[in-house]
């Protein structure tokens, strides 16, 4: 008998979460944790400096390409899978139920990295802004505890709250952006509007591996739009569309906004901008274009797009949590729903708590909250949503040749076998540049996997194979419950 049996007949209405989400309301969630104007802000000008320079923008185009040929396999599944596990659930109908344990843990991995990275970053940005307008001086970290506090509160909550706080922050980062866009091409730039950064000689110019990582790591988030099916309106249409909607969207703005980048500074000195300076070089540009309105605009936008990150991302962990809490691989508690907010609020104190010990644990070692919270960590998740994605879209695959549910050779075998090439290609070389992702280097500034990035690479296998040995232990000291897994992962 399963946990979620042994409840009785009322644990179903307990256990469900309920909503109804439009496609907006799920896309500006999703699109909100691939934080925008902090991609703007923070990765674009880090692609074009260390990675193929004038020729960045195309990155974002290409690998938005990618990601759509995966979205291809993922709409299709959902309509056929009717579970809010979404990568996990989808591995384990494809590749069965070990495989699909292992990718749930691989995605917890994942999403808490990317989410205490972030709180590590806005934690050194809300510190220095205080501190700039004449406030105290306090350590980072108990800035970032605020924000894990804030960001619990509304996680607690019902999701649309989240949702109407999310879209609104959202609005406001994108149109700061296009609206510097805009103000390049009235203006014309500093050499004149170009298509440059499309030319095939500038894509593979400098180190395209390298801008690729940053590319993709951009896209984390978008894959999240099946976690809410449960919450959503008619989730055989919404989940979809808001899947497709999301990765066009994202796609297109980041090729937009690094194109404006570009432009605004020219193609022949574009690199030497942000070598100067990276982190300030959204600032400096809004300044330059939009004047003393586009460049408080933006310090303090760029806050809230960090928030919108976290608390995106939150959303998404509790969800996760409360699936394998449905079947059986987590304390049955984590399941429950709030009789009022109708949240996963016991997986939403559960993630707050973690977020919490881990930002005390990273204070207590003295870590750095750029150099070392934020780059380490992004790295882990960047590398691991690549793993997964590539192993969702060959569960895909597997999944319709054995059950012939859906005939559409496009959508159930090219596009996912196109998308599971693009993303094991980005996988390989994000491995192959991970010390330099986490700053492993040695006296020469050459890239060596060192303790750190040994370390952090150990955490990517050990999650997944946790996973999968645990499948094997409910199977054999409880095999009832393993054969009724399939509350969210099924063979």
């Amino acid at each position: 008998m399963t946990q979620l049996e042994s409840k009785g007949t009322a644990a179903p209405a307990k256990r469900t979460l309920q909503g109804s989400l439009g496609v907006t309301a799920i896309v500006f969630m999703v699109v909100a944790a691939a934080s925008p104007l902090t991609v703007v802000g923070g990765a674009a000008p880090l692609g074009i400096l260390l990675g193929n320079g004038v020729g960045f923008p195309s990155l974002y185009a290409i690998s938005g390409v990618v990601l759509l040929l995966f979205s291809v396999g993922v709409a299709a599944i959902s309509r056929h899978v009717a579970k809010p596990g979404a990568f996990f659930t989808y591995v384990g109908y494809g590749m069965g139920r070990p495989m699909g344990l292992a990718s749930a843990w691989l995605a917890m991995l994942t999403y808490t990295t990317i989410q205490i990275s972030v709180f590590g970053y806005i934690g050194f940005v809300l510190g220095f802004t205080v501190e700039s307008l004449g406030g105290p001086a306090l350590p980072w970290y108990l800035y970032s505890l605020a924000m894990i506090a804030l960001v619990g509160i509304l996680g607690y909550r019902h999701i649309e709250l989240s949702s109407k706080v999310l879209s609104v922050l959202l609005v406001l980062e994108v149109g700061i952006v296009l609206v510097m866009v805009a103000a390049v091409v009235f203006t014309g730039g500093e050499q004149g509007l170009s298509a440059e950064p499309f030319y095939p000689s500038n894509i593979v110019s400098g180190s395209p591996g390298i801008g690729l990582m940053f590319a993709i790591a951009a896209f984390i988030g978008f894959e999240a739009t099946a976690i809410f099916r449960d919450e959503a309106k008619d989730p055989g249409k919404t989940i979809p569309r808001a899947t497709y909607a999301a990765v066009i969207g994202i796609g297109i703005f980041y090729t937009l906004a690094s194109w404006g980048l570009v432009m605004a500074w020219g193609p022949d000195n574009v690199v030497d901008v942000a070598a100067e300076d990276p982190g300030s070089m959204i600032i400096t540009t809004m300044a330059r274009y939009l004047g003393v309105v586009g460049e408080v605009g933006v310090n303090i936008l760029l806050i809230t797009a960090m928030f919108a990150c976290v608390l995106s991302f939150h959303n998404v962990i509790t969800r996760y949590q409360h699936s394998m809490a449905g079947a059986g691989v987590l304390p049955d508690r984590v399941g429950d729903v709030h009789a009022k907010h109708l949240s996963p609020h016991v997986s939403s104190l559960v993630q707050t708590a973690t977020a919490v010990v881990l930002t005390v644990l990273f204070a207590v070692l003295g870590l750095d909250p750029v150099l070392q919270v934020f780059t380490w960590f992004a790295g882990v998740a960047t590398l691991a949503i690549a793993i997964l994605m590539a192993l969702t879209s060959l569960a895909i695959i597997v999944y319709f040749a054995r059950t012939k549910k859906d005939k559409r050779v496009w959508n159930t075998v090219i596009a996912p076998a196109l998308g599971f090439v693009g993303l094991v290609l980005s996988a390989v070389l994000i491995a192959a540049n991970f010390p330099m992702l986490v700053g492993d280097v040695d006296a020469d500034g050459n890239q060596v996997f060192g303790l750190v990035s040994g370390f952090l690479l150990f955490l990517i296998v050990a999650f997944p194979v946790f996973g999968y040995l645990q499948a094997l232990w409910i199977k054999a000291k409880h095999p009832e419950a393993y054969t009724k897994l399939t509350d969210a992962i099924a063979a």
